[in-house]
């Protein structure tokens, strides 16, 4: 998994007048829980392009005062005309609790399909992930390579290892739907 490092501050006072002055110093106020104590902290606002403009998960190492977090985000709001982030929530992780990540599907492989002048098609691209945080994956692969036109893959169908997919089991996941190209190929043959 992705480590991205952010450098935070305490705060000191609590409140929203504080907030609207840290954000006017272009610092997102931020919370960290999850191991007992909680943290109150506030983060400069470009350090979250790491994480936000990224489609991998990743993991956010917070150094607080020398002393260094691991977390994962949980919540962050957006100010609702600007866009930029107004609130930010991270979650403390422990290697003995299980976490929920949202994970991205990739295929990899030709599908015999996709050959025949089929479309791969991607009914889901990320799938809810349960897992200790050193068993969370990067990505769920699925081979893709003996699907053929009108075929699926279905959530009960990835096989996973020390994670569990938390979405439905009969769930699509990736589907190779019929062109014209495809129909019109299938036609040809038929008539030889």
């Amino acid at each position: 998994m992705r480590i991205v490092s952010m450098s935070g501050s305490l705060r000191e006072n609590v409140g929203k007048k504080d907030a609207k002055a840290l954000r006017r110093e272009d610092k997102v106020p931020c919370v960290m829980y999850g191991k007992g104590e909680q943290y109150i902290f506030s983060v400069p606002q470009t350090q979250f392009q790491r994480i936000l403009f990224n489609p991998e998960p990743c993991f956010v190492e917070i150094d607080l005062g020398g002393t260094k977090h691991r977390a994962m985000l949980k919540d962050i709001d957006f100010h609702p005309v600007t866009e930029i982030v107004y609130h930010c929530d991270f979650y403390e992780l422990s290697d003995e609790k299980p976490i929920v990540m949202s994970i991205p599907v990739h295929t990899t492989g030709t599908s015999t399909g996709v050959m025949k002048g089929g479309k791969l098609v991607y009914k889901q691209k990320r799938l809810n992930v349960k897992a200790l945080p050193a068993n969370m994956p990067n990505e769920i692969l699925i081979d893709i390579t003996n699907l053929d036109i009108a075929q699926r893959c279905k959530v009960q169908d990835i096989a996973t290892e020390n994670y569990t997919i938390l979405n439905p089991k009969s769930s699509e996941v990736v589907v190779i739907n019929s062109t014209r190209a495809a129909a019109m190929n299938a036609d040809t043959t038929e008539a030889e």
